[in-house]
C-alpha cells in the first residue's frame, strides 16, 4: 500500500477492532417492519401532502447574489408571524451552527456550551476566535460557578444548549438557563432541532411549551427532523439578523437552496402547526415504550420521543442492533465519538405514525438478547 495511505488504513483497522467502524448502507423499506432510526418524528413522509409545482430545482448562487427568491421571503415571513421576531433561513442546521457563533463572537468573548451539545455546535465553536468552555451536561450549578469566576473577564458571553438532547433524549431546563443568562447579562442560544414540530401547542419547540420564546436571544430550528425536509433558521433581534447577513460565512459563501425546497418548507411549516393530535400521540406512545423498558430493568433515560437503550460496549451494541434488524426493527448502534466511550447505545426514535402494536414486542426482544449475551 502507498505509504501516504497506510496511516488511514491502520486507523480504520483500529476502528474495526473496537466495534466502531462505520459504513454506508442501502436501506429498503422491505428490509424492516418498524423504522426506529428516522428523525421524521411526525410521520410526514407517509402523508399525502401536495408538492409545490413550477419551481426551479437550482438556485444559481448564494442568497446575497441572485439566490434570494421570493420563496425565502414567504418562509421567513411565516416564521416571523409565528415567533413575533425576525428570522433568517439557512441551508441546514449544520450551516446554522457552524456559522452563527463565529460571526457573532470575537476574541474577548466567551462561549459556554453544554457538554452534550451536538457536533455542529462544537464545530462552530472550533471556528470561533472567542474562548470556549463546556459545562457539565445540564449542570447549571457548574455553569453558574464558571460565570461567577469568569464573567468579568469577557465582553459578551454566549450560553449554548440544545433544548432536547439528541443522544440522551432529555430536556434542558430552559427556565433555569434564562434565569442565569439574566443574572450574568449573557446571550442565550438554544438549538431546538429535536423539539421543533414535536413540543409546544403549535410545534414551535420546548421554548413554546415552556412559554419562553421571547426570552431566548438566538433560537435555532431545523427542517431536517420533524418536517422531513432540509434547511434551518434562527429567530433573533433585527440587529443580529442584519449582522449575520453581513458576517456569517456559512450563509454568505454557499449556494442557496433551490426555491422548490424553500417552498416545501413553507408548506411544511404551515402544516406542522396544525398537527397537535400527532404530537399528543407521539408523547403518549413514547412514554408507554420508555415505561415498558424500565419495567424490564433495561437502562434508559430522558423524557422525549428519543429513547436511548444503554449498552456500553460498542461491539455488543452492534450485535444487538443486528439482532433487532433481523426481527424487523430498523435500529443502528450509536457509538463513540457520537457518544462518550463505553456508552454505546441504541437510539430509538419513536414517530407519530407508529402504534403500540408495532412496538410492544421490542422491550422483551431487547431483554432476551441482553440476558443471553
Amino acid at each position: 500500500m502507498d505509504q501516504k495511505l497506510s496511516k488511514y488504513s491502520n486507523e480504520l483497522g483500529v476502528l474495526k477492532n473496537s466495534g466502531n467502524l462505520r459504513s454506508l448502507k442501502r436501506i429498503s423499506s422491505s428490509d424492516y417492519h418498524v423504522n426506529l432510526s428516522s428523525n421524521d418524528y411526525l410521520g410526514i413522509s407517509k402523508k399525502n401532502i401536495p408538492r409545490p409545482k413550477g419551481n426551479a430545482f437550482g438556485s444559481g448562487s448564494s442568497r446575497l447574489l441572485t439566490g434570494n427568491f421570493v420563496e425565502y421571503e414567504w418562509l421567513e415571513s411565516e416564521l416571523e408571524k409565528l415567533y413575533g421576531r425576525p428570522s433568517l433561513f439557512f441551508n441546514s442546521g449544520y450551516h446554522a451552527n457552524i456559522g452563527i457563533l463565529p460571526a457573532l463572537t470575537e476574541k474577548d468573548d466567551l462561549i459556554l456550551s453544554d457538554k452534550l451539545n451536538h457536533a455542529s455546535i462544537i464545530d462552530g465553536m472550533r471556528l470561533c476566535s472567542a474562548e470556549c468552555m463546556r459545562f457539565r451536561h445540564a449542570d447549571y450549578q457548574h455553569l453558574t460557578q464558571i460565570l461567577e469566576k469568569k464573567r468579568k473577564d469577557y465582553n459578551r458571553v454566549f450560553i449554548v444548549s440544545e433544548s432536547v438532547f439528541s443522544m440522551d433524549g432529555d430536556l434542558a431546563d430552559l427556565e433555569k438557563l434564562i434565569e442565569i443568562k439574566k443574572q450574568f447579562d449573557c446571550f442565550l442560544y438554544i438549538d431546538e432541532a429535536h423539539a421543533l414540530g414535536v413540543r409546544g401547542d403549535k410545534g414551535l419547540g420546548l421554548s413554546e411549551e415552556k412559554n419562553c420564546l421571547d426570552e431566548i436571544d438566538l433560537l435555532v430550528g431545523t427542517f431536517g427532523k420533524a418536517m422531513n425536509s432540509i434547511g434551518a433558521y434562527v429567530v433573533c433581534h433585527e440587529v443580529l439578523k442584519d449582522y449575520l447577513i453581513n458576517k456569517m460565512r456559512s450563509l454568505i459563501f454557499t449556494t442557496s437552496l433551490p426555491p422548490i425546497v424553500v417552498n416545501w418548507n413553507h408548506i411544511m411549516l404551515r402544516t406542522i402547526v396544525k398537527m397537535r393530535m400527532e404530537r399528543e400521540h407521539l408523547q403518549g406512545i413514547s412514554t408507554q415504550l420508555r415505561n415498558a423498558l424500565k419495567e424490564l430493568n433495561i437502562q434508559t433515560m430522558g423524557s422525549s420521543n428519543i429513547i436511548p437503550v444503554l449498552v456500553g460496549d460498542s461491539q455488543k451494541c452492534v450485535n444487538l442492533a443486528e439482532y433487532l434488524q433481523k426481527k424487523g426493527f430498523l435500529t443502528f448502534p450509536i457509538r463513540p465519538p457520537a457518544v462518550p466511550v463505553n456508552s454505546a447505545r441504541l437510539r430509538i426514535s419513536v414517530c407519530a405514525d407508529m402504534d403500540w402494536d408495532e412496538l410492544k414486542d421490542l422491550p422483551n426482544l431487547i431483554k432476551t438478547y441482553c440476558d443471553e449475551n
